[in-house]
């Protein structure tokens, strides 16, 4: 690995170009490979690779690398793109049964939701033998000939949650800033820094939190932890002394407390793609339970703040006039 490597990596955390950081599909050699070197098989794109080879230092191989369009192993495999009809048409494509005497190709586990073993040893004449869930185990895998069971689960723990943060910010960011600028410049500092912390909450606490979080669904989770910050911007603008009258203030604030945990409600939602905790099913249940309640609160929420922005312009005009 170079520091150019490593700087992709980093981008591609970032989500940088992300669609953009593919490796060619082929055949690849590693080291002195030859017709009884392994054949791993792996997705196109970068990061999938890379920890593939990485793993393989030092090691005599091949590495077979599907057209997933991009897509890592586990989401390739959900989607149909790393799957039988592509390993079977890859093997065929490389002619790799003439390049290896054997007829073996180490798969990813987790590509096992899409690759039917026994079509692709009918169809192409080569065996799936499926490896552990993460490269850094192969060495391991390879030297015990098989996977050992705490090799085969997959974990999630909190520096798998954390170094997901970087990219789901990139994306929540502009909205973020852009929401939290026009709070502000329609006379709403308390409003801005309610929305800055509900979209803190919901790309940075939520992960972090995540299995302690009470409940099951990723919405409801994520509107228990926005309601801290709308509760506590309601908190701010009731104690806030703007000129205005105490009943004035209460309105405002139950705008805060309705508004701002659908955000980190929609964002907890959102990582619904990014954790091992969920399923397709799931998630499109989630979505048809909580979406509207979500927007539905969000905007009462818009509404009652607006309303008492315009009895306050109303009073304002009738107190000038008088």
């Amino acid at each position: 690995m170079t520091a150019a490597d490593r700087l992709v990596h980093l981008l591609a955390r970032l989500g940088v170009r992300r669609n953009e950081w593919r490796v060619r599909p082929g055949l690849y050699r590693l080291g002195e490979a030859g017709p009884d070197s392994p054949v791993f098989a792996s997705a196109n794109y970068r990061l999938s690779f890379d920890a593939l080879r990485g793993a393989l230092e030092g090691m005599d191989a091949f590495i077979l690398v599907l057209d997933t369009r991009g897509i890592n192993v586990w989401c390739a495999a959900g989607k149909g793109t790393f799957g039988t009809d592509e390993l079977v048409a890859r093997i065929e494509k490389t002619g790799l049964a003439e390049v290896v005497t054997h007829r073996t190709v180490i798969a990813p586990q987790l590509c096992a939701t899409g690759v039917a073993a026994h079509e692709v040893r009918r169809r192409s004449g080569f065996r799936v033998k499926f490896g552990p869930v993460r490269a850094e185990d192969i060495p391991r895998f390879m030297a015990g000939g098989r996977a050992a069971q705490e090799m085969r689960r997959v974990s999630f723990d909190l520096k798998d949650r954390a170094v997901l943060i970087p990219v789901e910010a990139k994306t929540a960011l502009p909205f973020v800033a852009g929401a939290s600028a026009a709070a502000y410049a329609a006379g709403e500092p308390v409003g801005a820094a309610g929305i800055a912390a509900a979209s803190l909450a919901g790309f940075v606490a939520f992960p972090l939190l995540l299995p302690w979080l009470p409940g099951e669904d990723f919405s409801a989770k994520g509107l228990l932890l926005g309601s801290i910050a709308g509760l506590g911007a309601a908190a701010a603008g009731l104690a806030r002394d703007d000129g205005t009258s105490l009943p004035s203030r209460a309105v405002k604030a139950a705008s805060y407390a309705l508004a701002l945990p659908p955000i980190t409600a929609f964002l907890g939602l959102n990582f619904t793609g990014c954790t091992t905790f969920t399923s397709p099913s799931g998630v499109r249940r989630e979505i048809n339970r909580y979406v509207r309640p979500m927007a539905g609160m969000a905007g009462a929420g818009l509404l009652l703040n607006l309303a008492q922005r315009v009895v306050l312009g109303l009073k304002g005009g009738r107190d000038g006039q008088e």
